[in-house]
């Protein structure tokens, strides 16, 4: 009864289900139901079994590691800019670009990746990911000398282009392995590794590699963290060789076992992502993700230049604000996918988070320069709350508003869009820094974020995995309820009831 109740809920203002859809279900006076958005239910077709395999969740887990691993290695450089300055003899702006590689990387790369996820799976897909990121990892450590920079960045494009093979993965992994009831959750425990490697990456460089003068010293400091890199990436490769698996035997919900049935010759990705480009409310989620992402991939990496222009010698501490947003950050990830799926407030939900990181990020702005580390902790973590807690909304709204095209693709779309609005925020805050300070620079970014919040005002909520999932339980539920009475209710009957019996 309570999954009933919850089941009702989900379909409300445009998920409703017509009276006259009803009638056709239970009837089959047209067996297939075509709704406004394009799905199909045919109920004359048997459904098809489903199940929850507690393998699910050693599977999310395994890739979150992973993605931890690689996206430790995006800030590593950044977040002691001024140590790798000095140790590889370059300039600020060559360290930035060891960030802003990963976002450069994933460009070109996203659309050949998101067509190999959908001929060839998710298992091959990790392969590929966890692979291109040990040989990073160990590239690196064959770097550690002032004049292998070029050897370095070589590392970090292998693990940047890892990255492209990680990044959309969480709600593909999320609707592939769990049921309609967590898929918002386990979404949001994939975005987790990424958001805990990028705090790790902000706190633990600066303790391996303190600022010391003696050059043999610190590329011993710099060996070992590239050392323990390695090490983590090899093992974790090891383990998707032998226990990642492709998908579960059967599928978690009604909606992928539809997904299944398509026959691959009948899907076109071309055609795939021009169906996702004339989708209006998808094209404005594309955009103020971007915008949002974009904007705190500026923040991180440029951290540590902001913090040491205003607290001179506290690399120490701008790893543990950068550490204070990210984990801040987890806890909004988690809470939200949490409320997600209880509520499937999908629209309000996202505005909201959207319409908090714009104050936090203005309230971060105008309390960096007061003076009080304690303050910018307070702030920054406020900031990083809203703002890393924005990615999984964004994800689980793509894959609602897209369904039934691939969650690869949506998601790399919208990863797409924060790398090109990410390089771009991060050159222009950089250089803006550098002309009128930290506070101009700031405020450049909550602008984008105003446009963003109102962009996110005009999607429309159009939820067409729910209503699939609704569609079908619905068609067994009137089906049930015909079999258990036991007679036929002709349709006449049900929409013109004869009158009671006169006394």
């Amino acid at each position: 009864m309570g999954e009933k109740n919850n089941i009702d809920g989900e379909i409300k203002d445009s998920q409703t289900i017509t009276d006259v859809e009803k009638l056709r279900m239970i009837h089959c006076l047209e067996p297939t139901v075509h709704t406004e958005q394009g799905i199909s239910l045919n109920v004359n077709e048997p459904s098809q079994p489903t199940r929850l395999y507690k393998r699910r969740w050693f599977i999310v887990c395994l890739f979150s590691s992973y993605s931890l691993c690689n996206s430790f290695q995006w800030i590593q450089y950044g977040i002691i800019n001024n140590i790798f300055m000095r140790f590889y003899n370059v300039n600020t702006f060559t360290i930035d670009w060891m960030s802003m590689i990963y976002m450069l990387t994933y460009i070109p790369f996203i659309f050949p990746v998101t067509w190999l996820l959908d001929k060839k799976g998710l298992r091959v897909i990790a392969l590929v990911a966890t692979a291109l990121n040990c040989a990073g990892t160990w590239v690196k450590v064959a770097s550690v000398r002032p004049d292998l920079f070029p050897v370095t960045m070589l590392g970090q494009f292998c693990c940047s282009l890892a990255q492209v093979f990680i990044l959309g993965m969480p709600s593909r992994i999320a609707s592939v392995w769990f049921g309609s009831e967590e898929v918002s959750t386990a979404c949001s425990i994939g975005v987790f590794g990424n958001q805990l490697g990028i705090a790790i990456g902000f706190l633990v460089p600066p303790i391996l590699v303190p600022n010391v003068e003696d050059m043999e010293q610190l590329s011993y400091h710099i060996r070992i963290m590239f050392y323990i890199t390695a090490g983590v990436a090899t093992l974790l490769f090891i383990l998707v060789v032998t226990v990642f698996q492709e998908r579960p035997e059967l599928p978690p919900t009604q909606a992928q076992a539809t997904a299944r049935s398509i026959p691959p010759d009948q899907y076109s990705y071309t055609a795939s992502i021009l169906r996702l480009l004339r989708n209006k409310p998808f094209i404005l989620l594309i955009i103020s993700y971007g915008l949002n992402v974009g904007c705190f991939y500026a923040v991180g990496t440029l951290l540590n230049r902001m913090i040491i222009e205003h607290y001179p010698g506290e690399e120490v501490n701008a790893g543990r604000i950068g550490l204070t947003i990210v984990i801040a950050g987890m806890v909004g990830s988690l809470i939200c996918g949490f409320w997600l799926d209880r509520t499937k407030t999908y629209k309000q939900t996202t505005l909201a988070v959207y319409l908090m990181s714009l104050v936090g990020m203005v309230v971060y702005a105008f309390t960096l320069s007061l003076g009080h580390l304690w303050v910018v902790f307070i702030t920054a973590g406020a900031l990083g709350f809203f703002m890393t807690g924005y990615l999984p909304l964004g994800f689980e709204f793509a894959v609602e508003l897209t369904y039934p095209e691939s969650e690869g693709t949506s998601s790399g779309l919208l990863n797409c869009s924060a790398q090109v609005f990410g390089i771009i925020f991060t050159i222009c805050q950089g250089k803006i820094i550098d002309e009128y300070g930290t506070l101009a620079g700031n405020i450049f970014l909550c602008v984008f974020l105003l446009i963003g919040t109102i962009m996110t005002g005009f999607i429309k909520s159009d939820l067409r995995r729910q209503k699939a999932n609704q569609l079908a339980r619905a068609a067994l539920s009137f089906q049930a309820d015909g079999q258990i009475a036991g007679h036929d209710y002709g349709a006449t009957a049900l929409i013109n009831p004869a009158p009671p019996p006169q006394a």
